[in-house]
């Protein structure tokens, strides 16, 4: 993350969701300094994470200076007793830099003022993107005495930061980045020696660096190099240690001899007969031939392979002394064999490391063992030894080939270099080839005077560079051998520093260095780390930290080349680098360079909308926890991508004229500061140099031109870098980048004022070209421009006016163009200013203009924003219903099918017509600023969507009368925005609205809800929305079946309507999470009323039918109404006066079938308590009749028996035994339909006998009603039934009692055989031991269904824990744990049962029975409303008979973790919701629901008991 710079103290808080792994006895830790003191980067304060399930945590970082954080989270681990280590995260905050002020470039006539851009005395904040940096080359400025026209003229030119490159003393190569003495600077640039020798002229620079600061506004910015130090740095003949040699890093030891051998061969050539000028191919073969011969005579292959002598005599050796290690499976192996096995073992020693000839070998005593052991037919020994020789042999082969594919890859380096340096017409051109100028550069430095004693110590690898290294490995330690293959292009002045894994590994080197970087850090504002890519990461955290030590505000940047942006944000989080230097030099086209831009230089696009959209205002709680809280304004941030110093040209790279045409130089430069970055040039750049200088060659000094007639783009550049650091001060944040035919118009604007600037450029990728090219009218729309400023570029002439003393640019002129008008226009779209290019706009030609946009609102903004809590305030649940959701289908059916949901030109249809609809893609687009997004166009492109969502609410007034207020509040911000935004702008101000709406809908609704869900976490707020969604006024379903009332939908999109919209089962399984934990308690009165009052034969209807065609199908429907009874008596206020509640009944008392509206209809009542006794007293007589309406006009797809319902009580074991093979009454009701298949009219699971659910809440119900009788609240005792022949009283008591003595004996199957005879079990059908049986009783034929593992028996451990053992309870649970969860829901059947099919797909009309037209719709696919009901029964048992009961933390983080899927896929679906079922391990199913009531219910649930534990 990068952070902005602290000018005013701010917090970072770092937000971790409730119940994440993070959280399971988590501490926070970072290095940031929490508890005060100096920054340390192995010191790290912490933070203990408090365990909280229901509220996000927050960790609050007082920000009050620069600097570079790492964090991360700790945690208990899935192992006892681990600790996880969560992954690091970093926080950059940008430096604090204070320059000089300077007048504005532009004068209040709208002019470019001759005045501006100079110094004035005061001094501001400049931030990172308004740097404008000037690379200056120390050695061309000469000494110091001369520096202040190269800083007048810099000053002048806009730049208010110079890059110096290394002032240190320069090494024999007069390279700047060849350090001699890094705590000395260059003697050159004094005059007077005194100054030097002082303190290395450390404070006489400073007094320069002050001056370039105070008259200039300068600051300062220099390389520091920490990878290698010049050749004669003379500190290395005491510190040999510093650099990397054979004595310290053995294996470069066949690499140095190799090098050697190449200086003496180049120093032999002319005495060799053979060619010292190459001048043609034919040389270089000569030469090389010449040079391979003589390598072979090194006989460096020793270094690779095992002596065969002293082999043969080490294994004789201690054959004799019968040193003997032994070895087994050895006897009659090949050789080859043999060889495999030592090579595997790790006995060869020095294998791959080339530290010294012949230092690859075995062991005597282990070689002996082993040949004896292999070859048991010989006894002599030089036998033996012989074999051992040929073992060798083998070995030898693979090491042989090794040193030739080295020496190889080393010839072909050295041959290549030879061509470049020598040959090619772009390389250096070097003179004939002699012992100082040898074939390739060398790869040791030697130092003189101790070489020649010691040449292992003191020859030092050079520096340099590998192509597509990886840059976090050391090319100069091993397994590299790329000083042996001659792979690194090598600077041959530089010596490799050797730092080693820490301070201690070596002092000396890591002080000095420590010194030089806080010694630069103390005089300079910024730091350009050279080589970085090569610098090891410890190397450059650690020395960038005592740099910051000494300077907090220290600015970083530096040059990637690790050809992979992951890799560069590591260095840039590792190393808290402030800026990336990008190169628009690197672009090929104008296509690319306008991605550049984009990527680099972009900054927001405009009419972005995060600022206005996804910030919010909160209450910081105080630091100590004590004190008045303090009004804050909340930044979501989103990472970053590294921020960028974009340079035109760096100072390495060839020039414009080698690389494109020198006419870019006008128009690729002008468009860089336009970059809403920090940009950079070069001062050859901007005087038109027409080469690359050579850094170590060239000692010419600079001409200072000032803003003079030859000073190249000067006088232009004067005018766009002031402007560049005005616009960032200024906060033009805000930008348009178009190309089109070579042109790129870049336009900048500040987002307040929406003022702007436009420049546009005529690119020249090309030589030759004069063309003005192509490019339509540029259109701004509701927008004045002014021309500022044009110019193009002429040049008479593209030759060198250097002479011998001074540098100089080409013959280039800048040509002003006279000032354009810009036109006024009007179509149909509105008024607009149209920038119309002038015939004469050659290639290199850039004009510059201010915009402004016409007719600002500058309250628009705030009145967007203003008063939706008092617009959506009053709003009830159902009215936000309407508000928030409707699916299409509800929207068509509650309007007559007058409005649907908003179709999007590249989207489609929104999945709801309410603000959710719009949110989702809104989500996205708001916090990543993507208005490329299809939404985003439409806006553009016309008011559609503005006039359909206000105009929705309007036409639905009269059913619902509050939406009126949030109608006109639409309306008034609509036809403002239509009145005063300009097109481009109405994705914003829509985006703002939309926004405020919904955030201001999504509060009144959960201020209605419960305490549970009003303190919770976003996750629980996200699951009580789905009561909202899914609970509203359609007119084909309803709960009264003479007018419209709402209802709660089972799921959407299929559920959404008619009969097939509100279902008993469902509903009742919904409705304790949705309605009774989120506080609807009126919601969840009216649907059990309802349902009750449809109670007929003693069942409640599966499908309701708004009460008017009912159909009595499912045998559990009505204990789930019982169960949701008993919740909300336990829940709601005065809960228990619901069973006295008159319910009006739907059906005469005989059960005939009459139509609602019949005389017989409602004629009579019952209390609620009434309507319970009859359910239990129907179930306890028996209940056996045919549906009413029997036949394909009920039910297409059933068989006539199917409709035939029989239920009764088995008074043996007090369970309830029901349905049959052609019916299916549980909620796994899936009916064949296939006819191919063969499958029509037969269930999917018919589940007939005893399901275990229905036993659990049986049971629950019994044990309810009998406390509810004993404490006189409950008008009857029990039920009245025929046991033994007679009639009598069955108590509640009674009946629990039977249930619950028979309950394990029938259901459970035990873990051992030996348990079976305890169990009413069949051994030749089980399946899965130590399970619940899914159905006890199962008919004929089918008994083998009772024994499949299902998800259902942990339903009956929720509601009627009391009937299950405890262990055997955990144990199944735990078992359900792996076999049955997926992501998102519970397995329907176990994976290993022959049935099981894991993918649903209603469509399929295939011939395959088991999965034709979806019949495996509960044969394997992931539901999710078991999955709350598992979670509920594991934390109950777990703590009953887990390993640590009284510690609920270690399951609850156990169980939340399950959670997290459902978490992120709530958050992230369109649909905002938990689906009805995922096909295996979670994939999306696309028969199902999208978001289902039960599924959201039953976690609501979990979570509700979680709550409460807290």
């Amino acid at each position: 993350m990068r952070l902005p710079p602290a000018y005013t103290p701010y917090v970072l808080r770092v937000s971790l969701e409730a119940g994440t792994p993070a959280t399971k006895n988590g501490v926070f830790k970072t290095n940031f300094p929490l508890d005060g003191g100096q920054f340390e980067r192995e010191k790290f304060a912490e933070r203990r994470l408090p365990t909280d399930f229901s509220k996000p945590i927050h960790i609050d970082l007082p920000i009050s200076h620069a600097g570079a954080f790492c964090y991360w989270v700790e945690y208990d681990g899935d192992a006892s007793g681990s600790r996880t280590k969560g992954r690091e995260g970093y926080f950059n905050i940008d430096p604090i830099l204070r320059t000089k002020a300077r007048s504005p470039i532009i004068g209040q006539d709208a002019t470019v003022s001759e005045k501006g851009g100079a110094i004035l005395s005061d001094s501001v904040n400049l931030p990172l993107d308004g740097l404008a940096i000037l690379t200056l080359v120390s050695k061309w400025m000469g000494p110091l005495s001369k520096w202040r026209d190269y800083l007048a003229e810099a000053s002048e030119r806009g730049y208010n930061m110079i890059h110096y490159t290394p002032l240190q003393e320069r090494g024999e190569s007069d390279s700047p980045y060849s350090i001699r003495n890094q705590l000395v600077y260059e003697p050159s640039m004094f005059s007077d020696k005194d100054d030097l020798a002082k303190d290395g002229g450390k404070a006489k620079l400073e007094e320069m660096l002050h001056i370039a600061r105070e008259e200039y506004g300068l600051l300062s910015l220099t390389d520091v190099v920490l990878n290698h130090t010049a050749n004669d740095s003379p500190w290395l003949i005491e510190h040999p240690e510093a650099g990397y040699s054979p004595s310290n890093t053995p294996h470069l030891a066949p690499a140095l001899e190799l090098d050697t051998a190449m200086i003496e061969f180049s120093a032999d050539l002319e005495a060799k007969g053979l060619p010292t000028r190459i001048t043609s191919s034919q040389d270089v073969d000569i030469v090389i031939t010449a040079f391979e011969d003589h390598v072979k005579s090194l006989n460096l292959w020793q270094y690779y392979v095992l002596s065969v002598q002293a082999e043969r005599e080490s294994v004789r050796a201690a054959l004799e002394a019968h040193n003997l290690q032994p070895w087994d499976g050895v006897a009659h192996k090949s050789v080859v064999e043999l060889a495999d096995i030592l090579r595997t073992s790790g006995v060869v020693q020095g294998i791959g490391t080339h530290e010294k000839r012949f230092g690859t070998r075995v062991e005597g005593h282990v070689a002996a063992g082993l040949v004896k052991a292999a070859f048991v037919d010989l006894q002599d020994i030089e036998a033996l030894a012989d074999a051992w020789v040929r073992v060798v042999d083998v070995l030898n082969v693979p090491l042989y080939q090794e040193w030739e594919d080295d020496t190889r890859a080393a010839m072909d380096g050295i041959k290549n270099r030879l061509r470049y340096a020598r040959l090619d017409e772009h390389g250096p051109k070097l003179g004939p080839i002699s012992k100082e100028l040898p074939l390739m550069e060398t790869y040791f430095t030697r130092i003189k005077g101790k070489v020649e004693s010691d040449p292992g110590t003191y020859s030092l690898a050079n520096n340099g560079w590998i192509w597509n290294a990886d840059p976090l490995k050391n090319f100069a330690l091993p397994p590299s051998k790329a000083y042996l293959r001659r792979e690194v292009i090598v600077w041959g002045d530089c010596v490799k520093l050797r730092y080693g894994e820490g301070p201690s590994d070596n002092p000396w080197l890591w002080k000095h260095m420590t010194n030089y970087v806080q010694s630069l850090a103390m005089s300079y504002e910024g730091f350009r780390i050279d080589n970085c890519h090569s610098t090891p990461l410890h190397v450059g955290v650690t020395l960038l930290d005592a740099a910051r030590v000494v300077n907090p505000d220290l600015y970083v940047c530096a040059e990637l080349f690790t050809g992979s942006e992951e890799m560069d944000t590591l260095f840039v989080s590792r190393l808290g680098i402030n800026s990336l230097i990008r190169e628009a030099g690197n672009a090929w086209d104008s296509k690319e360079l306008s991605r550049l831009l984009y990527r680099h230089g972009l900054g927001k696009p405009i009419g972005s909308m995060d600022d206005a959209c996804v910030t919010s205002k909160e209450e910081l709680p105080p630091p100590t926890g004590k004190g008045p809280t303090r009004p804050c304004v909340v930044i979501p941030h989103n990472g970053s991508v590294p921020h960028a110093l974009f340079y035109d040209l760096t100072h390495d790279n060839e020039s414009y004229l080698d690389k494109r045409s020198a006419e870019d130089a006008l128009s690729t430069g002008a468009l860089m500061t336009f970059s809403y970055s920090a940009i950079g040039s070069v001062k050859g750049f901007d005087d038109l140099y027409p080469k690359l200088l050579n850094l170590v060659q060239e000692s010419r000094a600079y001409e200072a031109t000032r803003l003079t007639e030859g000073s190249g783009i000067a006088r232009a550049k004067r005018i766009l870098n002031t402007l560049h650091a005005e616009m960032a001060t200024g906060k033009f944040e805000e930008g348009h980048v178009h190309e089109e035919s070579g042109y790129l118009v870049l336009h900048r604007v500040q987002p307040s004022t929406q003022k702007g600037y436009l420049l546009v450029a005529h690119t020249a990728f090309h030589k030759g070209s004069k063309d003005r090219g192509f490019i339509s009218p540029v259109k701004l729309r509701r927008t004045k421009a002014k021309f500022l400023y044009g110019a193009t570029i002429d040049f008479s002439s593209y030759d060198n006016r250097n002479d011998d003393q001074t540098l100089r640019g080409m013959s280039g002129r800048l040509v002003e163009m006279p000032p354009i008008v810009v036109p006024q226009g009007l179509d149909g779209e509105g008024p607009y200013g149209e920038v119309i290019i002038p015939d004469s706009f050659p290639p290199g030609s850039i004009m510059l203009f201010e915009t402004q946009l016409q007719g600002l609102d500058s309250s628009l903004d705030a009145f967007c924003s203003s008063g939706s809590d008092e617009a959506f305030g009053d709003l009830d649940l159902i009215d936000l219903n309407v508000v928030l959701y409707r699916a299409d289908g509800e929207e068509r059916d509650a309007t007559q099918g007058e409005i649907g949901a908003y179709n999007v030109p590249g989207i489609g249809a929104l999945t709801y017509c309410g603000l959710e609809g719009f949110m989702h893609p809104l989500r996205h687009i708001m916090r990543y600023n993507d208005l490329g997004h299809a939404l985003c166009g439409h806006l553009r492109d016309g008011t559609w969507a503005m006039d359909y969502v206000y105009s929705r609410l309007e036409k639905q007034v009269q059913t619902f009368p509050k939406l009126a207020k949030p109608a006109e509040w639409y309306k008034k911000r609509f036809d403002r925005i239509k009145d005063s935004a300009a097109p481009f702008l109405r994705p914003k101000y829509f985006a703002i609205v939309i926004s405020e709406a919904y955030k201001a809908a999504r509060r009144a609704a959960i201020e209605q809800c419960s305490e549970f869900v009003s303190s919770g976490h976003s996750f629980t707020q996200d699951l009580a929305l789905v009561s909202v969604q899914l609970h509203g006024i359609v007119q084909s379903a309803s709960m009264d079946p003479g007018k419209p009332t709402p209802s709660l939908a089972a799921g959407l999109p299929h559920f959404s309507a008619g009969w097939a919209r509100c279902w008993g089962r469902d509903v009742f399984i919904s409705l304790r999470g949705l309605f009774l934990t989120t506080g609807n308690y009126t919601g969840a009165k009216k649907h059990i009323l309802a349902f009750a009052s449809t109670l007929k034969h003693g069942l409640i209807p599966n499908l309701l039918d708004s009460l008017r065609s009912p159909r009595f199908n499912s045998r559990d429907s009505p204990w789930w109404m019982l169960q949701n009874i008993q919740d909300y008596t336990l829940s709601a206020p005065d809960g228990l006066s619901i069973l006295s509640e008159s319910v009006k009944r739907r059906f005469p008392q005989d059960d005939t079938w009459v139509a609602w509206d019949d005389p017989q209809a409602y004629s009579y009542a019952s209390t609620v308590a009434e309507i319970i006794q009859e359910i239990l007293q129907r179930h306890a007589d028996g209940i056996v009749f045919r549906e009413y309406n029997a036949g394909p006009n009920l039910d297409m797809q059933m068989k006539d028996e199917g409709f035939n319902i029989d239920i009764k009580v088995d008074w043996s074991t007090g369970l309830i035994f029901g349905g049959s093979a052609h019916n299916c009454g549980t909620w796994m009701d899936k009916m064949g339909e296939s006819t191919k298949a063969g499958t029509k009219g037969v269930p999917g699971t018919p589940r007939d006998g005893a399901p275990v659910e229905i036993t659990g809440l049986l049971k629950s119900t019994l044990r309810w009603l009998d406390g509810l009788s004993e404490q006189g609240h409950f008008p009857f005792k029990g039920v009245e039934a025929i046991i033994d022949g007679k009639r009598r009283l069955v108590t509640y008591k009674e009946w629990s009692t039977l249930v619950q003595a028979s309950f394990e004996e029938c259901y459970y199957v035990p873990l051992s055989p030996s348990d079976d005879p305890k169990y009413n079990v069949n051994p030749a059908l089980i399946n899965r031991r130590g399970i619940y049986k899914d159905v006890y009783g199962s008919g004929p034929g089918r008994e083998w269904s009772d024994y499949q593992f299902r998800c259902n028996f942990p339903i009956a451990m929720v509601v009627a824990p009391e009937l299950f053992d405890d262990k055997h309870a955990l144990d199944s649970l735990k078992l359900a744990d792996v076999v049955l969860r997926g992501p998102l829901g519970m397995k329907t059947l176990d994976p290993e049962d022959m049935q099981y099919r894991p993918y649903y797909d209603n469509a399929n009309d295939g011939t395959d029975p088991a999965v034709a037209k979806g019949l495996n719709y509960h044969q394997g696919p992931e539901w999710g409303w078991p999955l709350g009901y598992f979670l509920q029964a594991y934390l109950y048992f777990d703590g009953k008979a887990g390993s640590s009961p009284e510690d609920t933390n270690e399951t609850l983080h156990y169980l939340h973790r399950h959670l997290l899927p459902s978490r992120r896929h709530i958050r992230d679906d369109p649909w905002a919701g938990i689906p009805e079922l995922t096909n295996k391990d979670g994939e999306y199913c696309r028969d199902s629901c999208n978001t289902q009531a039960w599924s959201a219910s039953t976690l609501l649930d979990f979570l509700e008991t979680v709550h409460k534990l807290a």
